[in-house]
């Protein structure tokens, strides 16, 4: 059987050359890995150079994976970030799908590492940040990466880096092809724990392997690495990373990054804030790889050795030396004149043709792009070195705030020019807003420069227009830079809940439960039985604030009236005596101008007041 590098080497012979998509012709090979193969191309259309991934054959006959694949690389096609590494067109053939790329031409972090290079704290914290505001950009569009790790981070001639191979990872976890054991280590090494015990993965994950990605790029090793696939994921399950001495003031910013439990681990967003508010306190990083040079700078190839026979050898200076007339007079002037001509001839190659090398002149290049700036000097034969970078509130950061030499100069050809490149404007410190009123909080932002974005919430301990929260709470952020600004509307107003028929007890604990002070008063009541609340004051549905109090009435059961006696009594006279009484009179049995002699309940009997009495008449 045919090893896969033989596999691989058959594969790459017989796509050099091929069109993919009717348009992109493979040029050469730029790499391979378990399940694809990267070629250099050219782009029939443009004349650009592109690179394009041909993944194996047998995916194009995995269904599930052609499904997942055709949903990832749709939704990371429309990924727009300058470090992202733009997908440019996809596709599916008889032997396999692809996908064309933006070309990063000066390889990968991976490349860097595997050649002894590591990064100083300084380039690890600034290409950290770029990668996790890249990552943030693509969680917040729902899209996670799941394959961090070095050969997915690539840098362009500029030295621009750029997370590559978003949507593969999870298209490739749905094949039922399987990749070689040594690409599925590869990519252990870099997984979070999480992925580890196989659960659902969100944006946390990615920036748990970027930590790792950070630590081996300053360390040279890979945290919680073992020999074997299953050795390096369970290394890291339950396991927190104690952040090695090298990493100096980076290491906290990787341990928050690669806390165990996604829950207690920070987002991309809030990891690219912390990697940016820490690159302010280290010096300006050197490009991580070198920048490429223009190309009248590179040396012109060695000038072949001229032909003839060579001095000194047979037929040569010696030989003709020989044959010369012996006149020993005249040999000094020659020998005077000879020297003469060579130290013209070395003067001229000097200086002459130093003074024959044409000048260009200097184009204006602030406010521009390193890549724009390099073009138009390009177009006018002169080379560019970045030699500062400064805070300049009038260029945005990562445009050129300054030039030497400036207009109307002019250089000669192959001659550089220096600019200093803008961070943009000076970053300033949030202030302290707690305890300050509304207003007092807008103005303390906007004497800081920064821009207040204010809401309001109830809140039971903050005072009434006084500042809940503020978010970022701290740290510089660039002038301009919107502060979210809570402020209380006071303590929310509580519904009273319908209490009638509760307990006294249970009704005070469901108020008191509310923040209410609760009162009780007693009431009679003939419909309510003694011991149960009859109703609320302010009744049940209305509002009250914390601290008001609520009355509750509590039955005390029906009022007792004693029956009177009204013996010998005319109806009408005993009528007027049982009303005087709080009773009324249900019915007269007998004569209805007779003499009562007894009553219904009998006198002298404790009844309800209100309820109703017999009389009794001769």
């Amino acid at each position: 059987m045919a090893s896969l590098t033989q596999v691989a080497t058959g594969r790459v012979a017989d796509q050099v050359g091929r069109v993919v998509g009717g348009r992109y012709r493979l040029l050469k090979p730029l790499g391979s890995g378990g399940s694809a193969l990267v070629f250099l191309a050219e782009d029939a259309d443009s004349r650009a150079k592109v690179a394009v991934k041909v993944l194996s054959p047998g995916l194009g006959l995995d269904e599930a994976f052609l499904r997942r694949y055709r949903a990832e690389v749709l939704a990371a096609s429309v990924l727009s970030h300058r470090h992202i590494v733009r997908v440019l067109d996809w596709g599916e053939e008889d032997d396999g799908p692809w996908l064309a790329m933006e070309h990063m031409a000066a390889g990968s972090l991976r490349d860097l590492l595997d050649e002894g290079q590591l990064l100083t704290l300084a380039q690890a914290t600034s290409l950290g940040a770029k990668a996790a505001q890249a990552l943030a950009y693509a969680h917040s569009r729902g899209v996670v990466h799941r394959d961090i790790k070095p050969a997915n981070i690539l840098f362009d001639a500029e030295g621009r880096p750029a997370i590559s191979d978003f949507g593969l990872a999870r298209a490739l976890a749905d094949a039922a092809w399987t990749e070689p054991v040594g690409t599925v280590l590869a990519t252990a090494r870099y997984s979070s724990p999480e992925q580890a015990l196989g659960r659902t993965l969100d944006g946390r994950s990615d920036v748990y392997s970027l930590g790792l990605v950070l630590a081996e790029a300053v360390c040279g090793r890979v945290p919680f690495s073992a020999d074997t696939t299953i050795g390096t994921l369970m290394a890291r399950v339950g396991s927190r990373l104690e952040a090695p001495p090298e990493l100096g003031a980076l290491g906290r910013v990787v341990e928050a990054a690669c806390a165990t439990e996604p829950s207690e681990r920070m987002d991309a967003a809030t990891l690219a804030q912390a990697l940016a508010d820490l690159a302010e306190t280290l010096p300006v990083p050197t490009p991580v790889v070198p920048l490429a040079p223009p190309p009248w700078l590179e040396p012109p190839p060695a000038a072949p050795p001229a032909a003839g026979p060579s001095a000194g050898g047979p037929g040569g200076a010696e030989a003709v030396t020989a044959k010369a007339p012996r006149r020993r007079r005249r040999w000094p002037l020659v020998g005077a004149l000879g020297a003469a001509g060579a130290l013209g001839a070395a003067a001229f190659a000097v200086f002459g043709l130093r003074v024959l090398v044409p000048s260009h002149p200097v184009p204006v290049l602030t406010g521009e792009s390193l890549a724009q700036a390099r073009a138009e000097l390009a177009h006018e034969h002169l080379g560019l070195k970045v030699v500062a970078r400064r805070f300049d509130a009038s260029v945005p950061r990562s445009l050129i705030a300054g030039q030497s030499p400036r207009p109307p100069a002019a250089l000669k050809e192959g001659s550089v020019v220096s600019v200093v490149l803008s961070l943009g404007p000076r970053p300033v410190r949030v202030p302290d807003l707690a305890g300050l009123d509304e207003v007092s909080a807008i103005s303390a932002l906007a004497r800081a420069g920064l821009r207040a974005d204010v809401s309001h919430a109830y809140s039971d301990s903050v005072p009434a227009g006084q500042v809940v929260s503020f978010n970022p709470s701290s740290g510089t952020y660039p002038p301009g830079t919107p502060v979210s600004v809570v402020i209380s509307q006071g303590p929310q107003p509580r519904t009273i809940p319908s209490l009638a028929g509760d307990s006294p007890q249970d009704a005070s604990s469901r108020l008191q439960d509310l923040g209410l002070v609760v009162a009780q008063v007693l009431q009679y009541s003939s419909s309510v039985p003694a011991g149960e609340v009859i109703g609320t004051s302010p009744p049940s549905g209305a509002t009250a604030l914390p601290g008001q109090t609520v009355t509750l009435y509590v039955s005390r059961g029906p009022q007792l009236v004693t029956v009177p006696s009204v013996a010998g009594d005319s109806v009408s006279q005993a009528t007027s005596a049982m009303s005087q009484a709080g009773l009324g009179v249900a019915n007269v049995f007998g004569p209805p101008t007779g003499t009562v002699f007894t009553t219904n309940p009998a006198p002298g009997t404790a009844v309800a007041k209100g309820s109703s009495v017999n009389l009794y008449t001769r």
